[in-house]
């Protein structure tokens, strides 16, 4: 593999990480499930879903959470290419999130919700590069969980 096809499937999968978060944080977090690979797993300390269907709907669940607005900041993404179909990854997180009414233009900025990290799998499939799976590893917490 020459330096220009590593870079390419490192971007790729950069992208999706952004997505990811987009996804979420802009009231479409149904569709995160289509990130993922059709066995795909996320997971985080509280829960653990395997699967498109699965994801989908533990995504809808936020989606439907219209009073909820978040930002996922990330940062630091660190890739690493196995080969032309394969890849890992860490991204650092910081989430700010905030209950309220739902439609509120501006939301209070007292809302440091987590830090931590997205540890990723990739790989490369008919649709392009899709998560394997997205664990989430907390390293602070608001509410201290």
């Amino acid at each position: 593999m020459d330096d220009l096809q590593r870079l390419l499937i490192e971007r790729a999968c950069e992208r999706l990480m952004a997505e990811y978060c987009h996804l979420v944080d802009h009231g479409q977090a149904a569709r995160v499930a289509d990130l993922f690979t059709e066995n795909g797993v996320w997971s985080s300390p509280r829960t653990t879903m395997a699967g498109r269907p699965a994801i989908r709907d533990g995504f809808r669940r936020r989606q439907d959470r219209a009073d909820r607005a978040s930002r996922h900041v990330c940062c630091n993404p660190l890739t690493e290419v196995q080969d032309e179909t394969h890849a890992s990854g860490v991204i650092y997180l910081t989430l700010y999130r905030h209950d309220g009414e739902a439609g509120e233009p501006i939301t209070p900025m007292a809302a440091l919700a987590a830090v931590g990290e997205y540890r990723d799998v990739f790989v490369r499939t008919a649709e392009g590069w899709r998560f394997e799976r997205r664990d989430f590893v907390a390293s602070f917490s608001a509410g201290g969980q």
